[in-house]
């Protein structure tokens, strides 16, 4: 699946103009909706995090929304859709994918199928691919919005690439004010994690990122072991899925991940009512879930990278959290903000 060789200057600084937010109500994502086909740039909240919306099929629109997180054009992007039947004219479901969107949609979990023959999504947000993402979102302003629109809509999060994803409109302007057009403001997100990406290109679905759909969820419904996609395969798919690249999610602040110590001046995330050994050397400590939920950390745990890292702290230290069930997005998503940058 080779990419094509079109590309969109992503580095250069977007033109910038005043970022209306709007309350996420029918007038609110009537104006969205209209922005949209006009070829602005609308964030909206999902189940999982804030989306930053463009009509799929408006290569210019793409383009812009690509310099707004000044995101690697290689990056492919997820298209937003209504149900099954608008999925099914954007991509090939075989029986497989069929069942998992018949079982999991709406809901945080997304399917990378074979693109359709007229597909609407253009070749710029598909990366050039013979592929595309596909997901049905689980949040009525979501549902609202695209219904409105009429047309597949791409929504990665909303943020500027490599930065912490955003699960309120507070967070969408902190990173992208005067950088798009509107906000619709509906609160925070009640996931707080992005979607599950499952590759469905091949005769089982393999796992290509770890998500707020657990994996053990699927194939207990599958009733079939998942590849799970990792080290060099990783990079191998960066081009297919999003959220892929080795270094993503990241803050300011190192991270430190596992820690049993807690070093002075480092800020502490916490899990569970176990801390580590110092915690009260931490400048600030915030727990993603004082009961060890897993669930409830997800929701947390951006929101907290983000509160962690105004701290001012050059470190965060990261309590152990478990690699099951919703842990290994968490931690998948924790090991990406650690990663090595230059």
């Amino acid at each position: 699946m080779a990419a094509s060789t079109g590309t969109v200057n992503v580095t250069a600084s977007p033109p910038k103009h005043p970022t209306r937010t709007l309350a996420a109500d029918a007038a609110g994502i009537a104006e969205a909706a209209r922005t949209l086909a006009a070829g602005g740039l609308v964030a909206f909240p999902t189940e999982t995090v804030y989306g930053l919306g463009a009509i799929a099929s408006d290569a210019r629109a793409v383009a812009r929304l690509y310099a707004a997180k000044e995101r690697p054009s290689f990056n492919p992007l997820i298209a937003h859709l209504a149900g099954i039947a608008a999925a099914k004219r954007v991509g090939i479901l075989d029986p497989v994918a069929k069942r998992l969107a018949e079982k999991f949609w709406p809901g945080p979990l997304t399917l990378v199928v074979r693109a359709a023959p007229d597909c609407p999504v253009c070749d710029l947000a598909r990366a050039g691919l013979d592929t595309v993402a596909v997901r049905v979102p689980a949040h009525p302003v979501a549902l609202a919005l695209i219904a409105a629109v009429g047309e597949p809509v791409v929504a990665p999060s909303a943020n500027r690439s490599g930065r912490i994803s955003p699960t309120t409109a507070g967070h969408v302007l902190a990173d992208l004010r005067d950088r798009i057009d509107l906000v619709l403001d509906g609160g925070p997100t009640p996931v707080g994690l992005e979607s599950t990406i499952l590759d469905c290109t091949g005769d089982l679905p393999r796992l290509l990122r770890p998500g707020s759909l657990a994996r053990e969820t699927i194939e207990k419904m599958l009733a079939a072991t998942i590849a799970v996609a990792g080290g060099a395969q990783i990079e191998a798919v960066a081009s297919v899925a999003p959220g892929q690249l080795a270094s993503h999610y990241a803050t300011r602040a190192r991270l430190r991940l596992d820690v049993t110590d807690v070093r002075p001046g480092e800020a502490l995330l916490a899990f569970g009512p176990k801390r580590p050994r110092h915690a009260e050397r931490a400048v600030k400590l915030l727990d993603l879930s004082p009961q060890g939920d897993l669930i409830e950390a997800a929701a947390n745990l951006f929101a907290h990278l983000r509160t962690l890292d105004a701290s001012g702290a050059a470190t965060i230290a990261v309590a152990p959290i478990p690699a099951k069930e919703l842990g290994e997005a968490i931690r998948d998503r924790l090991t990406r903000a650690a990663a090595a940058r230059e």
